[in-house]
């Protein structure tokens, strides 16, 4: 169901939208429905198609947390490097597509790169580092295919942390895509050096 809210210049609709049907919105409009709808966490394919995703249940509400929570820590500790997202962030990635990992981190001297103007409500950046956590309502491939774009715009490390089955697939540039079954914790590697995600919470 797709709802706007009313306003002076607008009035309420209620449209149901069968899975068959597609609704394509330019970046301009996708701003504007962002804004006027907060409450919503809202994506658009590098295609333009309009994709509302519903409020997390509280179990995966936790989990993000403790994900997001992990990773502002290591910056924090770090010294603050590049600058450190949680899922309530779009970035219009290079292919045109707008997306909310679940959370991000973008280096220091790729963001100061950025005019104001690039930065914008939605900085035109793919980030360097991502996570997508899978929660109950999510396909496995709709993430997988999510991950693979990231890395196709420019993203150096991603994680598809899945715990349904306690496996995560690991993206990396120009590398095959590494499973790992039950993992305790995971390493940011390179890219995010000195971060240790460990995954008891996660996990439990």
């Amino acid at each position: 169901m797709v709802q706007t809210p009313a306003s002076p210049e607008t009035e309420t609709l209620l449209i149901e939208l069968p899975k068959s049907i597609g609704l394509y919105v330019t970046q301009e409009q996708f701003a504007a429905l962002a804004a006027a709808n907060r409450e919503l966490r809202l994506e658009r394919t590098a295609q333009g198609e309009l994709i509302v995703n519903p409020p997390t249940s509280w179990e995966t509400g936790r989990r993000n947390w403790s994900i997001s929570g992990e990773l502002y820590l290591w910056w924090r500790n770090a010294g603050e490097p590049g600058e450190a997202f949680d899922s309530s962030t779009g970035f219009i990635l290079p292919n045109g597509a707008t997306r909310s990992p679940d959370a991000s981190w973008v280096s220091g001297e790729r963001w100061q790169a950025l005019t104001s103007a690039q930065k914008g409500t939605f900085a035109n950046i793919c980030p360097d580092f991502v996570v997508e956590l899978r929660s109950s309502s999510d396909t496995l491939k709709s993430l997988q295919d999510k991950l693979k774009e990231y890395i196709d715009n420019g993203a150096k490390l991603g994680w598809l942390i899945d715990p349904q089955q306690r496996r995560v697939e690991i993206y990396r540039l120009a590398k095959d895509v590494e499973v790992l079954d039950n993992p305790a914790e995971l390493s940011g590697e390179a890219v995010l050096p000195g971060f240790v995600l460990n995954l008891r919470r996660v996990w439990d």
